[in-house]
């Protein structure tokens, strides 16, 4: 009987070491290290895997050297489904598979939609331009922080799939995905940009350095909108893109005026230093619909003025000269700098000059023949002429104003009457 319960014993004893032992050789822990070295050399393993590898490396040596032998079998294949239509009217591409009628190839096959980026898009330049871009089939995302900008101004855009608004400070950073940048972002008349001065330097330097950060980010073509004002009191007449001007460095313009200098010094030492493409365009006197009803700039002050029977007002002995461009010429010359090949600065303006008396007289035969001139002393730091020399940007751009004073003026006082009369006070860039 004892002997029995001993074998009995030896027996689960073996019984439980094989459980054991067929339970280690199955152990997912002996996974982690396994033999490699000697599994590769079994078996001639490593031969297989030479052999693999030169087979490969053979196919990718040879075939580029085989469709250069033999391309006729990718373009015969192509052209048996496909014959290539030049439309002659829109000089556009077609393609039509052979006994079909000729069909349009696709937009997103055609031309590659661009992302743009316009700072101070909701202002009144903004608005127009961000409109000819949308009109052209782009995406276009507005940055603005509605300072001197009006959302009203794009409203008729805020349904469409391809237009983005966001609000937003250019003093701060954003991190975007874009092709260019339009950079117009900062008040530019005299009431706004006095208002803050310290915030209008901010927007002019820190602003601008944080965009051309972005387009050296991200690759994008950048285009800073500068003024005229670089030029200060100019002591050449007309302005050339090569006059340094005559600037006041500590004056109650100087935040605009030098604020803009320093911005155009960014742009081009990002240029040079950096390889940022950059486009400088150097802006004079615009007037158009969406102009702020009061912003201290002469033209908008007169229309605004006339239509309310009041005098418009004068500063100084009228004598100083001014040049007024419509805002769809600028527009169209701020496209054509952005996608020509020249950094610039270029001037964007209308050579016609008039003086402040002149100007008032044509705004009296627009609106009201009884309107009358009220004289007041002259700001600091004004100007005494202003005209722009455009041969730059006729040569190289292929670019001038179309639209005269005259035939644009009646446009603008449509739409100050308009916003008058429903008491629209509204503010715009």
């Amino acid at each position: 009987m004892m002997k029995q319960s001993h074998k009995q014993t030896s027996v689960n004893h073996r019984r439980e070491d094989e459980i054991s032992t067929s339970t280690q050789s199955y152990s997912p822990k002996m996974l982690k290290h396994p033999r490699s070295i000697p599994y590769i050399f079994k078996e001639q393993r490593l031969l297989f895997i030479l052999v693999g590898i030169l087979i490969g490396s053979a196919f990718f040596i040879f075939q580029p050297t085989l469709s250069r032998l033999n391309p006729s079998t990718h373009s015969s294949i192509s052209t048996s489904i496909y014959h290539r239509h030049q439309d002659p009217a829109s000089g556009s591409l077609r393609f039509a598979s052979k006994g079909s009628f000729p069909g349009r190839v696709p937009a997103a096959i055609g031309k590659k939609r661009r992302r743009i980026v316009v700072t101070g898009g909701a202002g009144f330049v903004g608005s127009h331009l961000v409109d000819k871009l949308i009109s052209r089939g782009d995406e276009v995302i507005v940055i603005d922080n509605f300072f001197t900008g009006r959302k009203d101004n794009l409203a008729h855009l805020f349904g469409n799939p391809r237009f983005e608004l966001i609000r937003h400070d250019v003093v701060d950073p954003i991190l975007l995905e874009v092709d260019q940048i339009y950079h117009l972002a900062c008040p530019a008349s005299p009431v706004h940009y006095k208002y803050n001065p310290i915030k209008t330097i901010k927007t002019n330097v820190m602003g601008t350095l944080n965009m051309l950060g972005l387009a050296k980010r991200v690759g994008a073509r950048f285009l800073l909108t500068s003024t005229s004002e670089v030029y200060g009191d100019p002591l050449e007449h007309p302005q050339k893109e090569t006059y340094w001007g005559n600037v006041n460095p500590i004056g109650e313009r100087s935040c605009y005026d030098e604020g803009k200098r320093t911005a155009e010094t960014l742009a081009m030492d990002y240029n040079r230093g950096a390889d940022v493409e950059v486009r400088i365009a150097r802006i004079f006197n615009t007037y158009g619909p969406r102009m702020c009803l009061d912003d201290g700039r002469v033209v908008s002050n007169f229309v605004a003025q006339a239509i309310r029977k009041q005098p418009m007002t004068v500063y100084g002995d009228g004598k100083q000269t001014r040049s007024f461009q419509y805002v769809s010429d600028l527009v169209d010359g701020l496209v054509a700098l952005m996608e020509g090949e020249h950094v610039g600065p270029f001037n964007l303006g209308n050579p016609g000059e008039f003086t402040m008396l002149e100007l008032a007289e044509v705004v009296k035969e627009t609106i009201d023949s009884s309107a009358t001139v009220e004289f007041k002393p002259n700001t600091a730091d004004d100007p005494h002429k202003r005209k722009p020399d455009i041969s730059k940007a006729k040569e190289l751009l292929n670019w001038e104003p179309k639209i005269s004073l005259r035939d644009g003026l009646p446009l603008m006082v449509n739409d100050f009457r308009n916003r008058i009369l429903e008491g629209d006070e509204g503010k715009g860039l």
